[in-house]
């Protein structure tokens, strides 16, 4: 039988730290409130941008950016989030997760709507 050596760092799976999990946790709580409201949804996987939830329904889009715990946005991310409104003519929200399953949302671009 022949052996074959793997180097430690290629042998265990790396299991993602602690607030990565809470992180994604809290995005996939959005992701259900938003596809039982009928939105089409998508995470940015592993994202470090500042759009963790893409959504659209019904010519509409909404970009959030998820927050938990003492976790606070910072200008660079609501600058880049308000970006992605503009150029997508989306909605653009904050998601703050408090304790106990708050949920406080803060819109921080709003598309431009038709008719005028």
């Amino acid at each position: 039988m022949e052996h074959v050596y793997i180097p430690p760092e290629r042998s265990r799976q790396r299991v993602p730290n602690p607030n990565y999990r809470k992180g994604r946790a809290k995005e996939y709580s959005v992701i259900y409130a938003l596809r039982k409201e009928g939105w089409m949804v998508s995470r940015s996987a592993a994202s470090h941008g500042a759009v963790d939830v893409f959504a659209a329904r019904d010519g509409r889009v909404l970009l959030v950016q998820v927050k938990s715990g003492k976790a606070r946005a910072t200008k660079e991310e609501l600058n880049e989030l308000v970006m992605w409104g503009k150029h997508s003519n989306g909605d653009a929200e904050v998601w703050y997760y408090k304790g106990r399953g708050e949920v406080v949302k803060r819109r921080v671009y709003a598309a431009k709507r038709g008719g005028g």
